[in-house]
């Protein structure tokens, strides 16, 4: 399998040096503003099921369009 397309290299150099697979340092190297610190995000109980839907597309979640507001957000956090 090829190396997935990233738009952040160095980061997903560095989680694959920490053992994470091919897919899952693209993933998270895709993210919008991953690597990025210092803001404070508000809970997922306060977003609402599209900014859920969005963000399980953005990190590849399957299965995401039957799921409702609390599994999308036992989805995210456990992903």
């Amino acid at each position: 399998m090829d190396i997935p397309t990233v738009k952040n290299e160095e980061q997903y150099e560095a989680l694959r040096e920490k053992g994470y697979s091919k897919q899952k340092a693209a993933r998270i190297a895709n993210t919008p503003n991953a690597g990025k610190k210092g803001g404070e995000a508000k809970s997922y109980e306060k977003w609402t099921k599209a900014e859920l839907y969005n963000q399980a597309k953005n990190v590849g979640i399957e299965g995401r369009s039957k799921m409702g507001k609390r599994e999308l957000i036992h989805a995210l956090r456990n992903h």
